[in-house]
């Protein structure tokens, strides 16, 4: 094989291992949101029952002003009935007096109803507690661990772009720049072999000359169709099944 070549193959190797840890890098911070996500997401049902808690005993406390004002509207009405001689006056009193213990007992009814509120949403407020202990704790793992598997890729990368540097240097000038527009323009796969007369990169059948010529191993040889750089080794066919 060519030498240029062999050095395009292992710098297009480093390119390659580069890129996966850049896309493994990319998706930290996504995950890390995602988990940040998922225990204020849990942190909000606490919050959410405990709000609740205080809407109920906000209620509670209205219906009981409400029960204290129907007492002292019956007191007053009983007061009245004491100093009225009038039948007519007295049994307006005392119709107004029976429904204020009517609306008591509807009050003392929600009251009960909103005790019963006040139990479910303490076992609610409970288990989201629970719950937010558990996912906020998973969460804190997890992150951790992604903190950690970021440096160790940013390690990685350092390394890697390193060592790739010392590698393009080793390439013929005109021939790393004919390699870095082809990864611009098709991506990570720009030197490939040929197989059975076709490009390994867009397998379209190749011309004979140029079969020829790759195969002398002379001189960079590109597809005609693509443009990729070509290469060929004993092992590849060159020929094309029939």
């Amino acid at each position: 094989m060519l030498e240029m070549i062999e050095k395009l193959l292992v710098l297009q190797e480093r390119d390659r291992q580069i890129r996966r840890v850049q896309a493994e890098l990319a998706h930290i911070e996504p995950e890390r949101q995602v988990l940040k996500a998922r225990a204020s997401d849990a942190q909000g049902g606490v919050e959410r029952a405990r709000q609740k808690a205080k809407e109920i005993e906000s209620h509670r406390k209205e219906l009981e002003l409400e029960v204290a004002a129907k007492k002292q509207m019956i007191d007053r009405y009983a007061n009245q009935q004491l100093q009225t001689r009038k039948n007519e006056e007295y049994r307006a009193l005392a119709h107004e007096i029976e429904m204020c213990k009517e609306a008591i007992f509807k009050i003392e009814d929600q009251e009960i109803e909103l005790m019963e509120q006040a139990e479910a949403n303490q076992k609610e407020t409970v288990k989201a507690a629970r719950v937010e202990s558990e996912t906020t704790k998973l969460a804190d793992d997890q992150i951790a661990d992604l903190t950690t598997r970021e440096q160790n890729l940013k390690r990685e990368l350092a390394e890697l772009e390193a060592s790739r540097e010392e590698l393009a240097a080793a390439v013929d000038d005109s021939a790393h720049a004919r390699y870095d527009r082809l990864i611009k323009s098709k991506g990570e796969n720009v030197v490939v072999g040929v197989q059975h007369g076709v490009c390994g990169g867009c397998h379209m059948r190749l011309p004979a000359q140029i079969l020829v010529t790759c195969q002398a191993q002379q001189e960079l040889v590109s597809c005609t169709n693509c443009g990729r750089i070509l290469y060929y080794t004993r092992d590849m066919a060159l020929t094309v099944p029939e």
